[in-house]
């Protein structure tokens, strides 16, 4: 089995100042750990290139991308709303975030990998079709799976999110595209507030109260989502993999630790390897204690490369 994990050192130099909890250490954080426990030399390591414009617009408006290039400083940071910051490199960092979506997305469709990893950042998942906010810039799971529905044999996926925040710009952008499910736990009520009670076939909203235990998240996951990609037959799937859902996460109150995402990720890969060969795209969205989300990385990627089976 193949998994490639695909990043961009050039990631790392957006940067929304030094008490900004979106910080580039936690890519730093996610690439010791895998280097030291020897799982990053069992991927396969791919450099993350540019999205195009063209590649943009399939989930954004024309002009959104025009429009924050318009915002971007010579030094210092500009605010496109109180959590979203631009400095002089987040639009190039923005850009090989979806750029390496793509690249995960071909990769996986031409067989050369049985699954990816996307070690990105700014994340993408509240990105809305004309909005920059909450973190993010471009969305960088919709622009993969739109891109993957251009594609030979892939008329519907499923994008998958368990980050403790609700992927309002994922819903925002594929609510009247009955072709692409999408699937969300979440902390509420919580930040974003926006799209969590749209009322869509194809839209699987799952709100977990504060303090929750971790039954909950699981019985989401066994009697919402499992149903809901089994009556929709995904050709593909894409994962908007935040850990800040973590017990001990800083930016919210659930509380699932590394063993839940590794349950999690066993669960999806058994119904891609039944139902869509396998074929997976995972992104990396939020998790801003750097230890927890580095290990809960680790136990996500070790189930992706077949090291740990369900």
């Amino acid at each position: 089995m193949t998994t490639a994990f695909i990043t961009h050192k050039d990631c790392a130099l957006h940067n929304m100042g030094p008490e900004h909890p979106e910080s580039p250490v936690r890519l730093v954080a996610i690439h010791k750990v895998l280097q030291r426990t020897g799982l990053l030399d069992q991927l396969d390591q791919l450099t993350a290139v540019k999205v195009t414009e063209e590649q943009v617009a399939l989930a954004h408006h024309r002009l959104h991308q025009k429009r924050l290039e318009m915002k971007v400083p010579d030094t210092g940071v500009v605010y496109t709303d109180d959590d979203t910051a631009l400095c002089p490199d987040s639009l190039n960092a923005a850009s090989l975030a979806a750029g390496g979506v793509i690249l995960a997305t071909n990769r996986v469709l031409s067989g050369k990998a049985d699954n990816a990893f996307c070690a990105v950042r700014p994340p993408g998942h509240h990105a809305e079709f004309n909005l920059a906010m909450g973190f993010c810039f471009y969305n960088n799971v919709a622009i993969g799976a739109a891109h993957a529905l251009q594609q030979p044999g892939i008329e519907r996926v499923a994008i998958l999110d368990f980050d403790v925040h609700h992927c309002n710009g994922t819903v925002d952008i594929f609510k009247d595209r009955p072709e692409v499910l999408v699937c969300s736990t979440f902390q509420h009520p919580y930040y974003p507030e926006r799209y969590h009670e749209i009322d869509r076939p194809n839209i699987v909203n799952c709100p977990i109260p504060a303090h929750s235990d971790p039954s909950l998240f699981h019985d989401a996951i066994e009697k919402q989502w499992l149903p809901a990609l089994e009556a929709h037959k995904p050709d593909m799937i894409f994962i908007s993999a935040g850990f800040d859902a973590h017990k001990e996460d800083p930016m919210a109150d659930l509380n699932l630790d590394e063993e839940d995402y590794r349950w999690v990720t066993q669960k999806i890969k058994a119904f891609a390897d039944r139902h869509c060969q396998g074929r997976i795209v995972s992104v990396l969205e939020g998790g801003y204690n750097p230890v927890p989300l580095a290990f809960s990385v680790q136990a996500h990627l070790e189930v992706l490369a077949g090291f740990s089976e369900g």
